[in-house]
């Protein structure tokens, strides 16, 4: 019974209020007196081929503060690539070689196939010994180094992708209006 009593109720309860909408007519404006604003991504243009750069922007926009971001992003690899075909094509061969291996992966390779990467120097097993003598010489990331070193980037690259999680982490906070402070 109590039942059915609240729900004549409410029944009678929609039907008024849906009369009483019905039957006003309310007319409303809005006036915009000033456009939001807009935070717009710079454009970074890099037109030469032979500039070993990328361009990149970003752009984040609240309600009350927008933040606009454009940066270049240096390609070392490309550098050295370029810069040692300038040194072979002078006749500095054992220059060439040499910058190369600066990138580990070049400086495996070559270790590997038992033509050792030249220092201070010294080609073939002469360079051989000089680079086990000089260990602290050799780039990060090589094979060559002791597991304690390689622990040791590792941490590195942990903080960096730590601080790179925090920025991201802030962008997002920036992006949907809530202040927080790091």
């Amino acid at each position: 019974m109590k039942n059915v009593l609240f729900l004549v109720f409410f029944s009678i309860l929609i039907i008024f209020s849906y009369s009483i909408q019905a039957e006003t007519n309310t007319v409303s404006s809005t006036v915009v007196t000033s456009t939001p604003s807009t935070a717009n991504a710079p454009s970074v243009v890099v037109n030469n081929s032979d500039v070993c750069k990328t361009g990149s922007s970003t752009a984040v926009q609240t309600q009350v503060f927008g933040i606009a971001q454009g940066l270049t992003i240096r390609d070392e690899n490309c550098e050295r690539i370029k810069l040692s075909r300038q040194l072979y094509a002078m006749g500095m061969k054992v220059a060439a070689v040499s910058l190369l291996t600066q990138d580990y992966r070049v400086f495996d390779a070559m270790w590997s196939a038992g033509t050792y990467p030249p220092i201070n120097g010294k080609i073939g097993l002469e360079a051989k010994e000089e680079w086990l003598v000089n260990k602290h010489l050799i780039p990060d990331g090589s094979f060559l180094l002791d597991e304690k070193e390689i622990a040791k980037q590792t941490e590195q690259t942990k903080r960096d992708l730590h601080d790179f999680e925090k920025f991201i982490i802030m962008g997002m906070a920036m992006y949907i209006g809530l202040p927080i402070l790091f």
